[in-house]
């Protein structure tokens, strides 16, 4: 875990703290063996800065490992780039809290179609 944040998650974290994003999130939070930027345990959602560190050497290797391993958990990950929120915090803080509004698993509208029934079919759209 970092002492002190990146300036951009510092930024970020201005936006999102304080239940500003329409629910609780929690900075440097660990999740299994990684630690993630930002975590909202309400919308199991993760929010990850990256900066162009995650370009160099092994780093899209084992980024790609980390994001397979929070999705195998059921965590919805997102990935920001670090420039996108220094050129507008308010806009990724609000893409965020839209995504909060979201539910991770929506309600089914019935149950799945038989084997050999597709969709449109079975729920025309007229």
């Amino acid at each position: 875990m970092r002492r002190d944040l990146s300036h951009p998650a510092a930024m970020l974290w201005q936006k999102l703290r304080g239940g500003n994003a329409g629910a609780k999130f929690r900075r440097q939070h660990p999740v299994g063996p990684y630690v993630v930027d930002f975590y909202c345990r309400e919308a199991r959602l993760i929010v990850k800065i990256e900066g162009e560190v995650h370009d160099w050497a092994d780093r899209p290797q084992r980024d790609e490992n980390r994001l397979r391993f929070l999705r195998e958990q059921g965590y919805r990950v997102v990935r920001i780039a670090a420039r996108r929120v220094m050129a507008d915090a308010d806009t990724v803080a609000d893409a965020i809290a839209a995504l909060v509004a979201t539910p991770l698993h929506q309600p089914a509208a019935g149950p799945p179609p038989r084997p050999g029934e597709d969709f449109y079919r079975t729920h025309p759209t007229e």
